[in-house]
């Protein structure tokens, strides 16, 4: 095993999520990510905690959307229940070998999935709150990640061990660097009352008074490298393009245009993917409504990979996510669909409260 996955299964233990004696930790993955499960299931016994594992085997997903009829996609089992009222920790390690499975299933029967498993995120999302519940998600360096990256797999897993600064002698150590420079950025934005982004094909306002920012510093994800907040629900105007390609459930859609009218999507086009995007955005009431807003700040992430855990974070780009709010930031927006979108702003202003604070990639303060 290489020494950096033992880094990495303590730095999501200790750090990430703060595993203490007694605590339930749900590790999920798939069979390709089993080396870093096999070391997180380790560090969790270590602790005096009780780690549970979740494996899914390849075409799992497929086979569920190809197969499951309506009440078997609406249906939520006592276990999935107990399981969210129960745990104290999740810890979820993407690693497909095949990301693009689902690009052909009826995209209908994704949305009723995603929209059966919001009860489930709610009691997350309430116990989170409480402080109750911890979870995090990273990725592993899978073959089918490193294609979808245009590497090869040693080339990705040396990418992935870099952003996640287990490079560093203690990587913990270098992740509290981290959250101490972003939460300058976090106190000067938290004063903000109304956010104006203009750019390639955009000009969008948006309201964010009264809305925590969050510092994410590798508690959530890992890696991580941003600030964002949930914006008031009914306050986005104007439209906005993102020129990096959205990527969900392995469908890649290119060139989205979302153009707001109170708060709500009322038209959104794409150049690829228009009629994936659109019956996503009708998985609910709640997922024509932003629910995140947020900058990117890892310089360290300077490739798109296809991957949202990393791609969000890349430094000099901004991000909004279609679907549900942090409760945590205030948010109200419930939703099944949490879907972000990526636009580079190297050639981009941002004004709060009509002044200009970031221009070309950079805060100005």
């Amino acid at each position: 095993m290489d020494p950096r996955i033992r880094k990495w299964a303590r730095l999501l233990v200790d750090y990430s999520i703060e595993v203490k004696k007694g605590d339930v930790v749900l590790i999920r993955g798939t069979v390709e990510t089993q080396p870093l499960v096999k070391a997180c299931f380790e560090e969790v016994l270590k602790r005096g905690a009780h780690p549970v594992v979740r494996l899914s085997f390849e075409g799992q997903a497929y086979t569920y959307y190809r197969l499951a009829t309506e009440e078997q996609l609406k249906f939520i089992s006592d276990i999935e229940r107990t399981t969210a009222k129960t745990i104290n920790g999740l810890i979820s390690i993407i690693g497909e070998s095949n990301t693009k499975e689902l690009s052909r299933v009826d995209h209908k029967k994704m949305a009723i999935a995603r929209a059966a498993y919001r009860p489930i995120r709610d009691i997350l999302d309430e116990r989170e709150l409480k402080g109750e519940f911890r979870w995090v998600l990273t990725a592993y360096p899978t073959c089918g990640l490193a294609q979808d990256a245009e590497m090869s797999t040693e080339e990705f897993a040396e990418f992935v061990y870099e952003a996640c600064g287990l490079n560093h002698e203690d990587p913990i150590a270098y992740w509290k660097g981290v959250a101490e420079r972003q939460q300058r950025i976090v106190e000067r934005l938290s004063g903000v009352k109304e956010l104006r982004f203009v750019g390639k094909d955009t000009d969008l306002r948006l309201k964010v008074e009264g809305r925590k920012w969050i510092n994410c510093k590798g508690d959530r994800n890992m890696p991580d490298g941003e600030v964002f907040t949930s914006p008031i629900e009914d306050s986005a105007e104007g439209h906005i393009y993102f020129d990096f390609p959205a990527v969900y459930s392995g469908v890649e859609v290119i060139g989205v245009r979302l153009f707001f009218e109170r708060g709500k999507i009322v038209k959104a086009t794409a150049e690829k993917g228009e009629d994936f995007l659109n019956k996503m955005l009708d998985t609910d009431e709640g997922s024509r409504y932003l629910g995140e807003v947020a900058f990117g700040l890892n310089e360290g992430i300077k490739v798109f990979t296809k991957d949202i855990l990393f791609d969000e974070k890349i430094g000099g780009t901004i991000h909004m996510a279609a679907g549900a709010s942090y409760p945590e930031t205030g948010g109200k927006n419930k939703s099944g669909l949490h879907w972000d979108f990526i636009k580079d702003m190297k050639e981009g202003e941002v004004y709060a409260d009509g002044q200009l604070i970031y221009k070309d990639g950079r805060f100005l303060f």
